[in-house]
């Protein structure tokens, strides 16, 4: 966590999420669903940051077998950040503007 930057926006990102959905009451299932999507994000941050590590110990000079390794593994991040998008969409996405317009009605 401390060297890596998408780490720490993950970080700030999973705890606006955890904001929101307490202020939004979600389920239990919602909350369930919410921490899966965030383990997996971050697993895939992790799972990356090891590849990229081992294949910077094990090819120290540019290859190009190096960098589609590196190159999958930032995809994997990627597809998983995607995906957590859709889901908090999905899930908070309904209940946020529903919130938002009962407020913005009030005034």
């Amino acid at each position: 966590m401390k060297t890596q930057r998408n780490a720490w926006i993950h970080t700030a990102i999973t705890l606006a999420v955890l904001t929101v959905g307490i202020w939004l009451k979600i389920s239990l299932i919602e909350w369930a669903i919410i921490i899966l999507t965030i383990a997996i994000v971050f697993m895939a941050e992790f799972i990356n940051t090891a590849i990229e590590a081992v294949v910077d110990l094990a090819s120290p000079n540019k290859h190009p077998l190096a960098k589609i390794g590196k190159d999958v593994g930032a995809a994997a991040v990627l597809v998983a950040a995607i995906a957590s998008i859709l889901v908090g969409l999905l899930i908070l996405g309904p209940p946020l503007l529903q919130k938002i317009n009962s407020l913005i009605s009030v005034y």
